[in-house]
């Protein structure tokens, strides 16, 4: 009896909202760790110049020798950049400040907006194994998030219970339907997760009974409620499922991720032959 590894499906995913503060980065962190809590192996690759994904799991700065900035711009192999985070089967492409001027240095090349489906491609990205490839995108429909999309299966689009939160939708959608009719016809909306919910909060209900009306089924089932833990946990550069695995911020990303997986179940890659 002989095992043959079989190549596995990866589930790219951009998480994406042009306006800041609304969980994105959050819902990264925390969302790629309960995928791997369900036995996934999971790439969050950093796009955003802030680096505060890789701050959160825990990879400083000086140790940030090979970015994102030298995926895209250097054309680093995804192998070389790639880390290891505290949480096992959890790996990381971080990135920092560097990643600010790319946009400039993508302008004059004529595969700009492929780079990263380019990089995120080929032996070495399959050798690590992945489930699933998330992308924390900068807060801007920059080239960086173009890249993304194109670079993705779907997008994921964190939306904050606010007044005005459904407005903000409108640029991010026409972004996708532009990255559809050209770089990438694939790609999906993968659902709206509504973010820092408060069921105390009259317009917090509002704003999720109007998002269920508009957008329907596109609408995660699971939503995040305002925690303290979610926020305080990047502090301690983990997840929360590490920092406090019982808390409304933790179940809250648990349930998302069994959400995730009832539509893009795991695959085994080993198949048993005689």
């Amino acid at each position: 009896m002989s095992d043959t590894i079989l190549p596995r499906k990866v589930r790219s995913i951009a998480i994406a909202n042009q306006k800041g503060g609304v969980g994105k980065t959050t819902t990264a962190i925390n969302l790629a760790a309960a995928l791997v809590a369900e036995g996934a192996r999971v790439l969050l690759v950093d796009l955003d110049p802030q680096g505060n994904a890789s701050t959160g799991l825990g990879v400083a700065v000086s140790d940030r020798k090979l970015t994102s900035y030298d995926l895209l711009i250097e054309e680093v192999p995804v192998s070389d950049v790639v880390q290891k985070t505290s949480t096992d089967g959890l790996l990381i492409c971080p990135a920092n400040s560097d990643l600010a001027s790319a946009d400039m240095e993508l302008v004059s090349n004529e595969k700009r907006i492929f780079l990263l489906q380019d990089a995120l491609r080929g032996p070495s990205v399959d050798a690590l194994r992945l489930d699933f490839i998330l992308i924390d995108c900068p807060p801007s429909l920059s080239l960086l998030t173009v890249n993304a999309l194109a670079a993705s299966d779907a997008v994921l689009v964190p939306l904050q219970t606010e007044f005005f939160a459904l407005e903000g939708l409108s640029q991010l959608m026409l972004t996708i339907r532009e990255v559809r009719q050209g770089a990438n016809p694939a790609l999906r909306i993968e659902g709206v997760l509504l973010t820092m919910a408060d069921s105390r909060n009259r317009l917090s209900q509002q704003v999720e009974t109007d998002a269920r009306r508009t957008l329907g089924d596109l609408v995660f089932k699971t939503v995040i409620p305002r925690n303290v833990r979610l926020s305080e946990a990047p502090s301690y550069a983990v997840s929360v499922l590490d920092y406090d695995p019982l808390s409304r911020g933790s179940e809250a990303y648990k349930a998302l991720a069994k959400e995730l997986l009832t539509r893009h179940p795991l695959r085994r890659d080993t198949l048993a032959e005689v």
